[in-house]
């Protein structure tokens, strides 16, 4: 084996890493938002915040479900948050976008991440439907700026800043 193929390698591995422990911060920083915000303006309790993305997939089912239906929400919400960051990566990669505007990046990706989740994905989900209002709008954009477009354009910067690779 050659010495390109086993550096290959590692960038794969050392890629596939960040890219894992990017979303399972993202996704933290997320499903901790959603569950404070809920609870905090409604009362509602963690359980019914799994059991609400579990119902995108398994309809009002997802409500009678007990723990089976909160971990299928923990599951389904972790796998989105891991979808979004491997997005991004690919995303920059392709297109080589410069890192002076990391900032900027993020917080238009959040603002795409959730344009995506709640006028197109949310919709089409088998979730109970609820009326669109602003109430929700600007705690939502903000949450999902800084908790999923800044962390995962941040990790994507840091970790491409110590390369010397050609994206």
């Amino acid at each position: 084996m050659n010495s390109g193929a086993i550096s290959k390698n590692v960038i794969n591995k050392e890629l596939i890493k960040i890219i894992l422990l990017t979303a399972l911060l993202a996704g933290t920083l997320d499903i901790l938002s959603a569950i404070i915000n809920t609870y905090v303006q409604y009362g509602i309790s963690p359980g019914r915040v799994f059991r609400f993305i579990a119902s995108g997939v398994f309809g009002d089912n997802a409500y009678s479900g007990g723990l089976v239906m909160i971990a299928a929400g923990i599951i389904f919400h972790y796998f989105i948050a891991l979808i979004w960051t491997v997005i991004f990566f690919f995303i920059f990669i392709k297109f080589n976008l410069s890192s002076c505007c990391k900032y900027i990046y993020g917080l238009a990706y959040g603002i795409l991440v959730w344009l995506v989740m709640n006028l197109i994905v949310v919709p089409l989900s088998n979730t109970p439907h609820h009326p669109f209002t602003f109430k929700g709008v600007l705690p939502g954009v903000l949450f999902l700026i800084f908790f999923i477009g800044l962390p995962v354009s941040l990790s994507y910067h840091k970790y491409y800043s110590g390369k010397n690779l050609r994206r």
